[in-house]
């Protein structure tokens, strides 16, 4: 299958690279770099089945329209700005990502008939309320803008799906985590608490800590992804992916820091977007596409926690 990916250099994208070369899928990969290092592919430009990278901002529509030329079979729309407060700070440049760069991959898709799937987030849930689990009708709250663009992104696209026709299909993959992932002020809670805990920092806690999160191993991401790939099951669904348990981010801190003592909360920087419960029903990724977490949160913290010293070492 010839596949374009968008954001194939990111975190999760390139973790979603690896995955789909190993099924020799052909993938021409496009990033504007802003969240990523082309070093991430490193290790797989040289596969015969990686065909191209483009460094293209989703906003140009002039260059979008020349690489769909290719005709592609599928884009897999992971391109993104995620930093929720820059949403606050700076919403109309999260519009303009999100929603605009959204419209414009779909109307190339639209006009070469390439079927989508578009990478969402669980953060434009509402939470989860006492002991209940989010699945895809739980309802939805725009916290931030950031949550918003991702709504009406996943949206526009399903509207697609519905008037023209369009193979389109949206995931929710809750808080995904792993190696590649930042570890600066701009990557996950888990990839900075580790970094902090081993230069013997203390591991910074915004608000009281006690809000919950279902942390998404990212090879387990990759793997739902790559099923999603190779199903006819999907179109026109939205389809969650998580662990179906949730930690608090006290809990969290104290699990990575080995209780040393060393947390420290801090004033929120935007308690009006915290979510205070996130915790994933999967069920319809099991029936669908026989997909499920395998890696733990004890595993998947050691993992991450090895690559990030293998990282140190190198610099």
């Amino acid at each position: 299958m010839k596949i374009l990916i968008t954001g194939g250099v990111g975190f999760i994208g390139r973790w979603v690279v690896k995955y789909l070369l190993k099924e020799k899928h052909d993938l021409w990969i496009i990033d504007n770099l802003c969240n990523a290092k082309e070093d991430n592919l490193i290790e797989l430009c040289s596969d015969p089945h990686f065909k191209k990278f483009i460094k293209v901002d989703i906003k140009n529509k002039d260059i979008l329209h020349q690489i769909f030329q290719e005709k592609f079979d599928l884009c897999l729309h992971l391109a993104a700005a995620i930093n929720v407060q820059l949403s606050l700070d700076n919403p109309k440049e999260i519009f303009e990502t999100n929603v605009e760069g959204s419209f414009n991959i779909l109307e190339e898709a639209r006009r070469t008939n390439t079927k989508v799937i578009l990478m969402s987030t669980c953060m434009v849930y509402d939470k989860a309320k006492n002991s209940q689990k989010i699945d895809e009708n739980h309802s939805l709250l725009p916290r931030s803008p950031y949550a918003a663009s991702k709504i009406t992104a996943e949206n526009l696209a399903l509207s697609y799906y519905y008037s023209y026709g369009l193979p389109v299909a949206v995931l929710r993959p809750f808080n995904t985590y792993g190696p590649y992932q930042r570890i600066d002020g701009e990557g996950g809670v888990i990839s900075c608490f580790i970094a902090n805990s081993l230069s013997g920092k203390a591991l910074n806690i915004y608000g009281d800590g006690r809000q919950t999160r279902d942390f998404l191993y990212v090879e387990d991401c990759a793997e739902f992804v790559k099923r999603t790939i190779s199903s006819d099951k999907i179109w026109g669904e939205t389809i969650n992916a998580g662990t179906g348990k949730d930690i608090s981010i006290n809990e969290l801190a104290l699990l990575i820091g080995n209780g040393s003592g060393k947390i420290k909360h801090l004033s929120h920087i935007h308690p009006q977007s915290e979510i205070e419960k996130l915790v994933c029903d999967y069920s319809k990724a099991k029936k669908l596409l026989g997909w499920e977490p395998r890696v733990s949160l004890e595993e998947g913290i050691a993992r991450t926690k090895e690559w990030i010293c293998s990282q140190r070492k190198k610099d």
